[in-house]
């Protein structure tokens, strides 16, 4: 790991040069010095890559220009703005944070790195952005993006995501940044992450840290950074019952600790493995509620890929000869012309959009 002064020196000044001179990386963040909307774009931002996160920072900007607006949100209306985004925590937190601030500190964000980490949902991550961004503070920001240059230039082996490797990565962030303009050189080694020290196919040619990188001398860009845990990636098999009663359709809300929290989905029972219509008829959650249906058809499938699980959706309709009262305490009847108001799951939506409910 080469990590002398004059490496580091070279670092930060090529770096920043570069930031002013080549980064043409435009989005409606980068100068912005409102605390709330800096804060906005970090919580979109977290595990989402730039131009997916844009959009909803768009339409979370328009319907909510001020925290205080924020603050004064329906629940619903927030979720279904998010919805797709995924994560669903994150809105959640976000719309706590929003009226913590608004009811209990007259609406003015903290302006250190300490107060903003205190709020939450904020990680030393979004703390150091929000700090730095907005005020200058000498915060350097530490996400994948700069785990990944730091790695490559400087050759570190550390695993990133170990209690050592975050702690050596943090360090060296702190002793790179420019102290005198924080802000800029954070949005530099973000963007430079972003648009050409890529996790695949690194525009090495066009890297202004080219000439002292470690990863490009040696041929480790392909191995670097390094990380010491796999991910294990389970499935869940959700049979869903789109419960059909005139033009209306049963759906419930998710609560609990899991995914989805918060958004609507209809009838369902989550099973070990794909299930066909005559199991679903069979299963013992489908015989309690003792529905008086005509036949159950299957009308297809969605897959979705999450951090750490796939989710196997199957669909069936069930038209209803009549209106059950159902025993999740959670669910109502919603009529179809309704269903583009209501926030569901990415899953459940393609399903929709697939079959025209749209």
């Amino acid at each position: 790991m080469e990590t002398s002064d004059s490496s580091k020196k070279y670092f930060t000044k090529r770096l920043t040069a570069w930031h002013q001179t080549d980064n043409d990386r435009s989005l409606p963040w980068k100068s912005e010095k409102d605390p709330y909307k800096i804060w906005l774009s970090e919580v979109i931002l977290q595990q989402t890559r730039a131009l997916q996160g844009l959009p909803y920072y768009l339409r979370f900007v328009e319907a909510f220009p001020t925290i205080k607006d924020m603050a004064a949100a329906n629940d619903d209306d927030a979720f279904r703005l998010w919805q797709g985004l995924g994560y669903y925590n994150r809105c959640k937190n976000m719309l706590n944070t929003a009226r913590f601030i608004t009811n209990d500190l007259n609406g003015t964000f903290p302006d250190t790195y300490e107060g903003l980490l205190a709020l939450k949902g904020i990680g030393p991550y979004t703390a150091a952005a929000v700090a730095s961004f907005a005020y200058g503070a000498p915060n350097a920001v530490v996400d994948g993006n700069v785990y990944r240059v730091l790695a490559r230039y400087f050759g570190i082996e550390e695993p990133f995501d170990t209690t050592k490797g975050k702690k050596v990565f943090a360090l060296l962030a702190q002793e790179l940044l420019d102290k005198k303009d924080s802000a800029a050189y954070n949005q530099a080694i973000m963007d430079l992450g972003a648009t050409v020290c890529t996790p695949r196919n690194p525009s090495c040619n066009d890297c202004p840290l080219q000439k002292k990188c470690v990863a490009f001398e040696q041929g480790l860009t392909g191995l670097l950074p390094v990380k010491s845990k796999k991910t294990i990636v389970k499935k869940r098999y959700f049979n869903y019952l789109l419960l059909q009663w005139k033009d209306t359709i049963w759906v419930h809300k998710r609560t609990g600790n899991d995914i989805w929290q918060n958004l609507h989905e209809p009838f369902l029972i989550e099973s070990e493995a794909p299930l066909d219509a005559n199991e679903v008829l069979s299963h013992e959650l489908f015989k309690k509620e003792a529905f008086i249906h005509k036949d159950i058809s299957y009308t297809g499938e969605v897959s979705q890929r999450l951090t750490h699980r796939i989710i196997e959706s199957r669909f069936f309709i069930v038209p209803l000869l009549k209106k059950t009262d159902i025993s999740d305490k959670e669910g109502k009847w919603l009529s179809i012309n309704n269903l583009k108001k209501t926030a569901f799951p990415k899953t459940f939506l393609s399903f929709l959009e697939k079959k025209l409910y749209f």
